[in-house]
């Protein structure tokens, strides 16, 4: 049985649909980022940086258990473990690492900066709203086109690109988007939408999600709590 360290966020997500999408059992431990359970020793030993997910395999790949944190490398682990969504040819692979790639350094820390200074900062910073809400649409762009030439954002073949861009976008309207200007980029979301997978994936540990993010977790994600030595 793999153990996920997780909490309901888009990089959660990620992890989570992967699972559901390769059949594999797995049990889902929340870590309530809010409340700063990520700063625990015990959480801290599978993840360093202190962030979800983390991951721990009994059934590494030497037989041995393995546990693993960052997102993408455990989307990667998990496709090389079951050989699902990520293609077997050499060219089809590093077509979807690139688009992989693309996620993990732009599409989340951008809509993240955006979801952070729309959303949450303390302050409205208008420079701040402005630039990272048009590096938003410029991103949604950039898919956009790719999609009105390919059925999915790697090629004709669903990915672990497509896993890992997919839980971002559903929160497009706090990242300022409008949808009727990225018309393909909308029809493969609403199609990623609809794998019943994905459905099961984004609703794991949806119910431990407050609605709305009071001040001590506020700081807990933001202020010094996360800048403290450890």
């Amino acid at each position: 049985m793999i153990e996920v360290y997780s909490w309901p966020t888009p990089n959660g997500h990620k992890v989570h649909i992967m699972l559901e999408e390769c059949g594999l059992p797995y049990r889902a431990h929340p870590v309530d980022i809010g409340a700063g359970e990520q700063f625990s020793p015990e959480f801290l030993a599978i993840s360093p940086n202190n962030k979800i997910p983390a991951l721990v395999d009994p059934g590494g790949p030497d037989g041995k258990p393995i546990s693993l944190f960052e997102s993408g490398a455990i989307l990667l682990y998990l496709a090389g473990k079951t050989g699902k969504f990520l293609p077997a040819d050499t060219r089809g692979k590093y077509e979807a690492l690139q688009w992989l790639m693309f996620q993990m350094g732009g599409v989340g820390p951008m809509l993240g900066q955006a979801h952070h200074f729309r959303i949450y900062a303390p302050e409205k910073i208008e420079y701040a709203i402005e630039r990272y809400t048009n590096e938003a649409k410029r991103l949604y762009g950039v898919m956009d086109r790719q999609i009105a030439r390919h059925r999915y954002i790697a090629g004709d073949e669903y990915t672990i690109a497509d896993i890992a861009i997919f839980p971002w976008l559903r929160s497009w309207k706090n990242q300022g988007i409008d949808w009727n200007d990225h018309p393909h980029l909308k029809g493969w979301f609403d199609e990623i939408a609809a794998r019943p997978a994905v459905q099961r994936g984004v609703e794991v540990l949806a119910d431990r999600r407050k609605p709305q993010m009071d001040d001590k977790a506020r700081e807990t994600l933001f202020g010094a709590t996360q800048y403290a030595k450890r």
